[in-house]
This record gives C-alpha cells, structure tokens and sequence, in this order.
C-alpha cells in the first residue's frame, strides 16, 4: 500500500481519492481465503456443495456447519469469517420469519437476498463499525422458479446459474465456464460440483469433509447424508476409472 492511502485505509466511511473503501476491500480478501463454496443450478433445483476439511485431526467435523438452513425452501452456504457468516444466517432467518407471520406466507429468495445485502450494506456506510467478513451463496425456491444468488460484503447481490466463492473460486470458475450445461440433471450436476471441488482443492474428498444441500421445486430445502455423498464420490471415482 502506498504511504498517502493510509488515512483512506483506517476509516470505513472515508472514500480514498480514486473511489475506493479499502475496508470493503479488505472484507472481500477475507473471504477469498475462505473454504470452497459451490452452488449450481440444475433442471429443477440447486445445489450448494461446500468443503469443510479442518486443519487438525482432533476437529470432530460434524461440529462445522458450512449449510444452513433459511426458511422451508431456501438454504445458504458461508465462506469467510465464520462468526460473522452466523450473524448473516440469524438476520435472515428473522427477515423470513418476519415475512410469515406478516404476511401468511414463505418470503421470496431475492427479497430475502435483497434485505441480508441491506443490512450488510449498512455497516460499510457508518462508523463504529467494520464490514462482514463473509460471503453467502443463498439457493432456493420460490413461485418464480429457482435461484442462486451470491452476497459479497459491500451488500452486492449477483444472480448464477453456476458460481463458486472461497479460496478455490478460480478453479472453479473455470471449470464452470467450459463443463457447466444448463438444465443438467441432479445426477449430473452433483457429480460436477464435486470434480469442481477436487479441482479447487487438488485432493480427493471424502463423504465426512464434504457438505451439500438441494433445493429441488415443490420440496424442502435438505442437506444430503454422508451415505449419499459417498454414493455421488463413488460414481465420480468410476467415470475417471
């Protein structure tokens, strides 16, 4: 960093003079070394795959939740700071509740992703605070059809048919862009985002450092047991043999 960008560094409502919040900047180097997080849409549904791997064998690793939850039909998965990924989870969770009882019926997935960004957006914008550190790829499905949506910590929101964030994102990424089909069956899109996430962490995964929710149309949001993911890593195992 240059020594004239050091005053422009420390606040987060003051921009520097080419127009930049470094703190912003910052929260999104935060979640660029995060976990791999994959979500990929597929002929009636989405899909959210998420490494979970520890750095120690003493980690139990059922105790780390990467999937989460929102509403009937919508999940998300986090990649970054993990505290403040649970903050986001809890705020939208309230919204969608919020929404319920307001209204008699289940919010929409970009109206949730719209107001998760609207509360992140505010703590790029007044003092005494500092942006979240995290990024969510929300995945559901509503009476429009099916989403997937990626939150960054400036309070941007993008819509994909494929992404992935974390520290593995350009594997992914480019992956995607030359293997990524659209209307791919579940099967098909599964196995994908698995050869994605081999690729993103060059070894192979197993069915215990591995996390995956689907949202599929007309049923809940579900996280897959460890019996199915190693069902989906066996098939894999078997094309490149």
């Amino acid at each position: 960093m240059q020594p004239g960008q050091m005053a422009y560094d420390r606040g987060i409502t003051v921009f520097s003079p080419d127009g930049r919040l470094f703190q912003v900047e910052y929260a999104r180097e935060a979640v660029k070394k995060g976990s791999t997080t994959i979500g990929l849409k597929y002929k009636g549904g989405v899909a959210l795959i998420v490494d979970k791997r520890s750095m120690s064998k003493l980690l139990e690793p059922k105790s780390t939740e990467k999937i989460h939850d929102i509403d009937d039909y919508i999940g998300c998965a986090t990649s970054g700071l993990v505290a403040d990924a649970r903050v986001l989870v809890d705020e939208a969770r309230k919204q969608a509740q919020i929404h319920r009882v307001n209204y008699g019926e289940n919010i929409s997935v970009e109206m949730l992703v719209k107001k998760v960004c609207d509360y992140k957006q505010q703590f790029t914008q007044y003092g005494g605070a500092r942006p979240f550190g995290t990024a969510l790829l929300v995945a559901g499905t509503d009476d429009l059809g099916v989403h997937l949506f990626e939150t960054d910590p400036s309070g941007a929101l993008v819509a994909y048919k494929a992404t992935g964030i974390g520290s593995g994102r350009p594997a992914v990424m480019e992956l995607f862009e030359k293997e990524y089909k659209e209307d791919m069956t579940y099967n098909a899109a599964i196995k994908l985002g698995l050869k994605a996430l081999e690729a993103a962490i060059e070894e192979k995964p197993s069915a215990d450092t591995i996390e995956i929710g689907v949202a599929d149309v007309g049923k809940k949001f579900r996280r897959l047991s460890e019996a199915e993911i190693d069902s989906f890593l066996k098939d894999t195992k078997k094309l490149k043999a």
